[in-house]
């Protein structure tokens, strides 16, 4: 499979950290659905409505999540059956009209069982299983009520006062990790367990950060003036962090267009990896277009990420660390994105729509991918230290924002 070329076009702006949601510390009642949810695809993995024929058969093997209710940016637990996200609800705080939100933390497993709300109270994003099975962390506005709801969709309007909790399973026990007025979201957790990444912001700038679990420790990781980096995500080799950026001046640029003219366009974006530390910053794709919510494979070579095809048809792709053209992994008009791995490489998590409308009844699938080899038993111990260059590519002047943290 190649992906096809993307023409410059008119696309929907980005929808950074759609907000799902749920409640807390014990199993859950499904709460209400916006919208029925079709049912589950044909084995080819073709949706049942507005596909061309020729799609027909292209995808490995998926199917829908079933008695879930709207749910996205889904995790594996290291059970390699349970799943952590954000789910719609109506207990949560909901966002003002045309605003992202309404959502809370849910775990439940991939045959669709075991709903239990974490959370029960505030609006929630993105979520995380600590390494040992036995502890999540998760964000959350709970104890910041009074703060507006905002958008998790646009940057210039990101909830402040989201923090980050960890708690047992059912969701007892919580520790608030964060106590600021910032957002904070993005959270991921080390593989040895020793730390949590997520990303801040503080005056409309977004950096990546480092925490212990106890709270100590803090550091920041990200120190550059228009890239606003985020969504850190370990690699197997417990050593890298991969994530994606885009320049602030940019995505300021587009809304000032949009205001003007009425058009959307796609925000640029790089996918990075760095070291723990902060240093050895590396782009690992390399287009002037959208390349979006990057996760490494368990095998430490491959990483899935978001593509903007012709049509604004959002589709998942895979690509190799060192470099080289991406493949496409899914084939759906409409929008396939948010894209997890379980920790033993034989599935796929993602979020597909399933309504009428962009992103609209949005419902977690899984993809068996074992055909693809991405499992840890294919991991070299190491990820690839730099991506081979594309043919007559001119390196982006805006690296240079990394001083001295740039990798070679």
């Amino acid at each position: 499979m190649r992906i096809r070329p993307i023409t410059p076009w008119a696309a929907s702006a980005i929808a950074v950290l759609i907000g799902i949601l749920a409640g807390c510390s014990k199993p859950a009642s499904p709460p209400a659905q916006t919208e029925a949810a079709a049912g589950p695809p044909a084995a080819t993995g073709t949706a049942p409505d507005g596909n061309p024929p020729e799609w027909a058969g292209k995808e490995l093997p998926v199917r829908m999540i079933p008695n879930i209710p709207e749910s996205a940016e889904a995790y594996y637990a290291p059970d390699n059956l349970h799943v952590i996200a954000q789910t719609k609800d109506p207990a949560a705080a909901q966002p003002e009209p045309g605003k992202v939100g309404g959502s809370l933390t849910f775990t439940y497993t991939d045959t669709g069982e075991e709903l239990t709300r974490i959370n029960d109270k505030g609006q929630d994003a993105c979520s995380w299983f600590f390494p040992d099975g036995k502890r999540i962390i998760w964000t959350s506005t709970r104890d910041n009520l009074d703060m507006p709801r905002g958008n998790w969709s646009e940057e210039t309007d990101y909830p402040q006062g989201a923090e980050l909790y960890i708690s047992d399973l059912k969701g007892g026990n919580i520790q608030r990790l964060t106590n600021n007025k910032y957002y904070e979201a993005e959270v991921t957790v080390s593989n040895d367990g020793q730390w949590v990444f997520f990303g801040r912001q503080i005056d409309g700038k977004l950096d990546i950060w480092k925490i212990k679990p106890d709270g100590t420790g803090e550091q920041q990781l990200t120190f550059t003036e228009d890239w606003q980096e985020g969504a850190p995500y370990p690699t197997p080799d417990g050593e890298h962090l991969i994530f994606r950026a885009w320049k602030r001046s940019e995505k300021l640029r587009l809304n000032e267009e949009f205001k003007a003219t009425g058009k959307h366009s796609q925000t640029p974006m790089t996918i990075f990896t760095m070291k723990t530390d902060g240093t050895d910053v590396q782009p690992r794709t390399f287009t002037k277009d959208m390349n979006w919510a990057p996760f490494v494979a368990p095998d430490g070579q491959h990483f899935f990420y978001d593509r903007v095809f012709e049509g604004n048809n959002w589709e998942i792709v895979m690509n190799d660390l060192a470099g080289g053209e991406p493949v496409r992994i899914t084939w759906n008009k409409g929008f396939d994105g948010f894209v997890s791995v379980s920790w033993d490489g034989k599935k796929a998590l993602f979020g597909r729509s399933t309504g009428k409308g962009f992103m609209s009844n949005l419902h977690p699938f899984v993809m068996d991918i074992s055909s693809l080899n991405v499992g840890p038993e294919n991991f070299k111990g190491s990820i690839p230290p730099r991506a081979a260059r594309p043919a007559g590519w001119v390196e982006d002047p805006g690296l240079a924002d990394f001083g001295k943290r740039l990798g070679t």
